[in-house]
């Protein structure tokens, strides 16, 4: 090598500053994209970015290799500035193999960053793809996107071909290749990961050691190959003081709800049944019985919700979650909750169906489940966070008012907020609102359906408090004596008197947030995971003169008090949903507005630009 040309390798390549960026790793389920992912999105947050995460991975739990239904991949839009969402188009795509590259490349940016790892492409691979040529000789995909060619698999064997490991165990580690590469790409910090590599294998030095070197080779070709001609560097995020984690949602649902036992001093029992995606909830709080939380892991989905409410019962706070089909399954138990007037929290984790469906993709469509999936007259309270962090403030708001109304409430989050990620600042616990619960210990006049005049909740009452020996059940009760009653007017009363207690919780809801004039051409109201996809949307139209506003509802039931004005103040209103326009029909039953619905039931957050469009059409339209 000629001096110049040594010069030239060995010099630091120019940085280019970026505002934010959109990346996806995509390849086999086997192949580590969602750690990959997972650990780039911890860097990130160490470098000081606002950041999104959007992991997709099938169904099947090692779904076959090579195929195109088997792909697994980790979407991160990381920045400077406020992030909203994933994103919507890529920046850069890691594809670990012909599927992945099938499978993502059209959500690439005209001119991103493809990075393939090129040993993958050999024939049976391309088969399986169904590619009758490879794709990666086809000029016009080099015309289309920086395509770098990478044969990473080689590389990371070279890196490590001296450790005591065979094949198929140095194979693994290519994806630490691959981490360490975009690393380097958009400048960040490498020391995150070679700490969590050292304390996941402190008891396998060789699979530490492999995977430390193996990172670095990455992140070294990155500066040494001549293929890559410049990296990236992003200033840190301007974020309010103080300490801050990566935070998933059914982490901060979980995290909620061991807040919500510390500060009301009452147990939460958590009675759950396997099922995706809600089950990470149980293994977070399984771990942390030190607080007051006991975990059961019961045989069903009925069971599970009964132990909740027996729970509630003996004195505890009884919670329990599952997934829309898991949910049907607790229904009749759920009724039981109603009509004993039990404090009782349900997390339905929503997700694509019917029946099994998608179970690993996102859908937002139990609302109607939420609202009316139960027999006869059975209202319950109905609460929807907006990103992964705000699960945790729901999860405990969720606690306070089933306590407060005796009244069982369902939360729904969904897959996006289940498995996405944000950096999410740890609240002073002083700053959260009491929960305070009182226990009924006084014999006298005591009856068990007595009501409090403000919220019409029934007394809460151990059982063996002397004196208070009591029967609920799931026949009807006369009101007040809590004896059994057929009596039709009683029965009346009692159906009127639970609907009107859940009325009530409107009495706790806040004045309702508007993101941009309180009056003008379009409202936009959203629930749930879609929040940053409305809001981003709505600031871009905001941004180009609009008169465009946003809200966005954690209270599905009741509804706030004010909205009903708030939609009046505005032309036309749009509803994104991910599902086929539900809360559209609540809003118009409910207020008489011309509500008109965006719907897309794709197993996918919403596209920002798609609501963009959506939202110049209703204006041009007008």
């Amino acid at each position: 090598m000629s001096e110049t040309a040594a010069r030239a390798v060995t010099a630091p390549k120019p940085r280019r500053d970026l505002a934010r960026a959109v990346v996806r790793f995509a390849g086999d389920s086997g192949d580590g994209m969602q750690l990959t992912g997972e650990q780039f999105t911890l860097e990130s947050a160490v470098a000081g970015s606002d950041l999104a995460t959007l992991p997709n991975f099938p169904a099947e739990i090692r779904a076959p290799a090579g195929t195109l239904f088997g792909v697994s991949s980790f979407q991160l839009q990381f920045g400077s500035q406020r992030v909203y969402t994933p994103g919507d188009r890529l920046d850069c795509l890691v594809a670990m193999n012909p599927a992945a590259l099938k499978v993502h490349v059209d959500d690439l940016k005209p001119g991103g960053l493809l990075i393939v790892n090129t040993t993958a492409f050999d024939r049976r691979n391309l088969d399986k793809a169904g590619y009758a040529a490879n794709p990666l000789d086809d000029p016009t995909l080099a015309e289309r996107y920086r395509l770098h060619k990478v044969d990473m698999t080689a590389l990371t064997l070279e890196a490590i071909q001296d450790l005591p490991l065979n094949t198929k165990e140095k194979d693994r580690t290519k994806n630490f290749f691959a981490l360490g590469l975009v690393s380097w790409i958009y400048t960040r910090p490498l020391d995150p990961t070679l700490d969590w590599i050292k304390k996941k294998f402190a008891k396998n030095a060789t699979i530490a050691e492999a995977n430390v070197r193996v990172l670095k080779a990455g992140h070294a070709f990155g500066e040494t190959a001549e293929i890559f001609s410049e990296c990236y560097q992003l200033e840190p995020a301007e974020m309010a003081p103080g300490l801050y984690r990566a935070m998933t949602g059914n982490r901060a649902l979980a995290w909620g709800l061991l807040a919500a036992a510390e500060r009301s001093k009452v147990p939460i029992v958590y009675g759950a049944y396997p099922i995706t995606p809600a089950s990470g909830i149980l293994e977070e709080l399984a771990m942390h019985k030190r607080f007051r939380i006991r975990t059961i892991q019961a045989e069903d989905e009925i069971a599970a919700a009964s132990a909740a409410i027996g729970a509630s019962f003996g004195g505890a706070v009884g919670v329990t979650a599952s997934s829309g089909p898991g949910i049907a399954l607790k229904g009749e138990a759920i009724g039981l909750a109603v009509t004993a007037e039990l404090p009782l929290v349900i997390f339905d984790i929503q997700r694509g169906g019917p029946s099994t469906g998608l179970p690993t993709k996102t859908e937002q469509a139990d609302l109607m489940q939420a609202l009316y999936g139960r027999n006869s007259e059975a209202p319950v309270v109905v609460l929807a966070p907006a990103t992964p962090g705000d699960c945790f403030f729901i999860a405990y708001e969720a606690v306070r008012i089933a306590t407060k109304y005796m009244v069982p409430v369902i939360v729904l989050s969904d897959g996006f907020l289940a498995n996405g990620s944000e950096p999410w600042r740890i609240p002073d616990p002083s700053t959260l609102p009491p929960i305070e619960v009182h226990f009924r210990t006084d014999p006298a006049g005591f009856f068990p359906y007595l009501r409090d005049p403000a919220t019409l909740g029934r007394p809460w009452v151990r059982p063996g408090t002397p004196g208070l020996e009591h029967r609920i059940g799931g026949i009807e009760k006369q009101d007040g004596t809590g004896d059994i009653s057929y009596d039709p007017d009683n029965h009346d009363h009692m159906v009127r008197t639970r609907a009107e207690k859940v009325r009530r919780v409107a009495q706790e809801i806040p004045p309702t947030s508007i993101n941009g004039p309180a009056t003008g051409d379009l409202l936009v109201v959203g629930w749930g995971g879609t929040y940053g996809a409305i809001t981003a949307a709505v600031e871009r139209s905001q941004a180009d003169g609009k008169a465009v506003a946003s809200v966005h509802l954690r209270h599905l039931n009741p509804l706030p008090p004010d909205l009903g004005h708030i939609l009046r103040e505005y032309r036309r209103v749009l509803v994104p949903e991910i599902n086929s326009g539900q809360l559209v029909r609540v809003l118009r039953a409910e207020y008489l507005v011309d509500a008109v619905g965006f719907n897309r039931v794709r197993g996918l957050p919403l596209a920002t630009e798609d609501i963009c469009d959506t939202i110049n059409q209703l204006l041009e339209g007008h």
